[in-house]
């Protein structure tokens, strides 16, 4: 899961995925990176938290770290909260690019349309809590789609 800084949308991504994979059983490892590096190591955004928290999803012990070239290497499939963000991927994989270990979140739920998770870094709680809904939803076809591959093996 990935985003600008790794605090507010990504770690909501990976905290909320990684729970829908722990209740279906699921053997997953599931991280989240940002393209920019104003924020490594720095906890979620304290609404993130308090969204995820209230949610039942705890992302209080994640720690913002930077995208990297090899994370193209280390995991099966890349989500980006934006298409920003993919570009920022793009350059910063260079020739480690590969395409089809990557897509945007949202196009789980309508694919092919390519729509961005919006920041909620500038507003309100409630933004926050808009952002969960849609990545909870995304989270839940992505838990449909493979999950049901992974019991099927």
């Amino acid at each position: 899961m990935v985003c600008l800084g790794n605090i507010c949308r990504s770690p909501l991504a990976e905290g909320i995925l990684q729970h829908k994979a722990d209740a279906e059983g699921l053997q997953w490892t599931v991280e989240s990176a940002g393209t920019n590096g104003y924020h490594v190591g720095e906890a979620p955004h304290r609404l993130s938290q308090k969204v995820a928290q209230h949610n039942g999803v705890d992302i209080c012990r994640q720690r913002a770290r930077r995208f990297v070239a090899e994370d193209l290497h280390r995991y099966d499939k890349i989500y980006a909260m934006a298409n920003d963000v993919v570009v920022d991927m793009k350059r910063i994989a260079g020739r480690h690019w590969n395409a089809g270990k990557v897509d945007l979140l949202l196009n789980e739920l309508h694919p092919g349309k390519n729509e961005d998770v919006p920041d909620p870094w500038y507003g309100e709680e409630p933004g926050y809590h808009d952002v969960y809904s849609l990545i909870e939803a995304a989270c839940s076809a992505v838990i449909n789609r493979y999950g049901e591959v992974k019991s099927q093996n």
